[in-house]
């Protein structure tokens, strides 16, 4: 159930029922922070975050990553592209979401056995370069929900924008995601997607090795409010947060790549929203920050992300991926 919980606080903003879609699947977006549209680097599993990222660079690449998520959750994800025409790209995604077995229980609390939530997004997404430093793309998502005996179908559609300038090692992006709505209800009650509207902001600087990123999201509503948990005594109230500084900071997402390489990386992120959504009395100084590393060469490539979101769950991502016509050629 920490799971749930977890996927619940990071959309508190809104329905909770899709928030797994916030939940990325590259080892190098989830040590930047879990969220980030502007990272041109950071391969094929990325394009999820905005299918402007996704072009012909990705052609014949295939991707898989796992993650061991909070509690008995365990996420998985494949993609494959390929390049269409001199300035197109195709790519095609499954995203599977399991958060292992909850008890059954009836209304007077007499256990029925247990059952296995889980969430399964599968996406299509084409890319198309209009000029050399400019790129649009969009993302078609049907979701499936089973929870129990309930289920539910959702369509979603990603649009996206990313300028990139080779010279100056910048890129900028905007995103609007998870446009859409549900076909087939859990029930009577109407659960919306997350959608939002994301800014982000990549770059490095001459003579220095990292290169700096600034994802902005939430971006469709300004008052974000927490509740501070306090030292957990009975007189220690939890106190709600809403000040100008709070909504500004659980907007923002910042990340820094050690890029000693064109083939290495090392990325360490923080996420003020996570910090505070998962905050408990007993503090945790790793909540909110992530880490990540990756070596790719090019006919296949790994990476690693490392977090805890909260006290009590330490998550873990692994990714392979591979050239496939460069394999075959070998």
């Amino acid at each position: 159930m920490l799971a749930f919980a977890y996927i619940c606080a990071c959309g508190a903003d809104s329905s909770p029922a899709y928030n797994f879609l916030n939940i990325t699947s590259s080892p190098k977006i989830y040590g930047l922070g879990g969220v980030n549209i502007s990272s041109t680097d950071a391969g094929l599993l990325a394009t999820e975050q905005n299918p402007a990222l996704l072009g012909q660079e990705h052609s014949t690449r295939l991707a898989l990553s796992y993650m061991r998520y909070i509690s008995d959750s365990n996420f998985a994800s494949i993609a494959y592209s390929h390049s269409v025409s001199e300035r197109g790209a195709w790519a095609a995604s499954l995203h599977y979401f399991g958060y292992g077995e909850i008890d059954r229980t009836d209304a007077s609390g007499v256990s029925m056995g247990t059952f296995s939530p889980k969430d399964l997004a599968i996406s299509g997404l084409y890319s198309h370069d209009f000029t050399e430093r400019l790129r649009g793309g969009f993302a078609i998502k049907a979701l499936y929900s089973a929870y129990d005996s309930y289920t539910a179908f959702a369509l979603g559609v990603d649009l996206g924008l990313n300028y990139y300038d080779a010279e100056r090692d910048l890129s900028l992006s905007a995103v609007a995601v998870n446009l859409g709505g549900q076909i087939k209800r859990f029930n009577e009650s109407y659960d919306r997607l997350p959608v939002d509207l994301r800014l982000g902001w990549t770059q490095s600087f001459p003579g220095f090795p990292v290169r700096f990123s600034i994802t902005a999201w939430n971006l469709t509503k300004w008052n974000l409010p927490y509740y501070h948990t306090g030292d957990g005594t009975i007189d220690d109230k939890p106190e709600l947060k809403s000040s100008f500084a709070s909504n500004l900071l659980r907007h923002l997402i910042f990340g820094a790549d050690i890029i000693p390489s064109d083939k290495f990386y090392i990325s360490l992120g923080y996420n003020y929203k996570t910090r505070t959504d998962m905050s408990t009395y007993n503090r945790n100084l790793l909540s909110g920050w992530s880490l990540g590393a990756g070596l790719d060469i090019g006919t296949w490539g790994v990476g690693l992300a490392f977090a805890q979101p909260h006290t009590g769950a330490t998550t873990l991502m692994v990714s392979l991926s591979a050239g496939i016509s460069d394999l075959i050629g070998k």
